[in-house]
């Protein structure tokens, strides 16, 4: 009876294998011993339930959960609200799981384990400031830009294989003229079925296109505020526009003091140098291919900006290459020197 005092006086580490509907949440003693493990819903109330029974065992040190970024975003983001030290786990790799077995109590005990032992130590994004409106409206323009150049291929393929005449209308137009084109068809017109459904269709596009070029422009809008009002300083960075602006701070979250220094913010975009080389070869390095892919894209786009137009980079560029790098290390080394400069801009809550 004493040692459990004392454990529970020492705390409890939790873990949580989130899903859509049920969270199964399992609790550990300072020694990495079960305490118990127990399913809540995912709801304020299922939040509420789920930290009150991990302090039923003593005083909660920090709770390990999986699909920060996800399921377990709401979750996250009420145990940040009641002060609780939140870690995020990667879920469990697939070798591990054919030793150990797969089942949401020992995933929820495997995330308590990798919060306890330190090999997890990351800290989610809060998803409760004005980045998380950025990423929320990001969505809604990445899927209208992906309908808008759907639409217009297929106005496209359907101008290939129209009948003669509309063909000959259509051929040859750049994408503006087409849309202003596809307007103006009319389907009543033509007394050939074919050329009637193709107006039709055609018509129907164009008009879906200019519906979405309007939405894209409100969407623009509401975003490059949000940025403005949060890193302007960052906008005004050489070769930084509102979608990679969008990207980076995406990618560093509503409170990116999580990232405990700059090195560790090129780590996470990827763009730090990886050492390759043992003995003889000892000092090489590789580009990192992991890292959060649109951050590292973002900066690409910028480098590629700067090397296309910034005197000072095209400069530095040649001179590299004349050195020996080849076109690709001295794009990635642009790539680290732009994530160092970008993090002193990055949102400090």
């Amino acid at each position: 009876m004493t040692m459990t005092i004392v454990e529970a006086a020492r705390g409890v580490t939790g873990g949580v294998d989130t899903h859509r509907d049920v969270h199964v949440a399992a609790a550990l003693d300072p020694l990495g011993g079960l305490l118990g493990s127990e399913s809540f819903s995912t709801d304020v109330a299922g939040y509420k339930a789920l930290l009150g029974w991990l302090k039923s065992f003593g005083d909660v040190t920090k709770i390990g959960v999986e699909g920060t970024g996800s399921y377990g975003s709401g979750l996250a983001r009420y145990l940040h609200r009641m002060g609780v030290e939140v870690i995020e786990v990667d879920r469990p790799d697939r070798q591990q799981r054919r030793r150990t077995g797969k089942s949401d109590p020992l995933d929820a005990v495997e995330a308590a384990r990798a919060a306890l032992s330190g090999r997890a130590t990351g800290r989610p994004k809060s998803r409760d400031g004005a980045v998380e409106a950025i990423r929320v409206l990001v969505v809604a323009k990445r899927s209208a830009r992906q309908a808008r150049v759907k639409a217009l291929i297929q106005m496209r393929h359907l101008g290939f294989t129209a009948p003669e005449q509309l063909r000959c209308r259509l051929k040859g137009l750049s994408v503006p003229a087409l849309v202003a084109e596809g307007t103006k068809l009319r389907a009543t017109r033509s007394l050939d079925p074919v050329t009637a459904a193709t107006k039709a269709s055609l018509s129907s596009l164009a008009h879906r296109v200019t519906a979405l070029d309007e939405e894209l422009a409100a969407l623009d809008e509401r975003i490059e505020a949000l940025l403005v009002a949060t890193v302007p300083e960052l906008l005004g960075l050489f070769g930084v526009g509102p979608d990679t602006a969008a990207a980076l701070v995406m990618t560093a979250g509503d409170n990116p003091e999580r990232l405990r220094s700059e090195a560790a913010w090129a780590h996470l975009c990827g763009v730090s140098p990886i050492p390759t080389g043992s003995g003889k070869k000892s000092g090489k390095v590789r580009a990192h291919e992991g890292g959060a892919r649109l951050a590292n894209s973002a900066l690409w786009r910028i480098v590629m900006v700067r090397i296309a137009h910034d005197p000072e980079t095209q400069v530095y560029f040649e001179r590299r290459v004349k050195e020996g790098r080849t076109k690709h290390e001295v794009i990635r080394i642009l790539k680290r020197y732009v994530a160092r400069e970008v993090y002193r801009y990055l949102p400090r809550g």
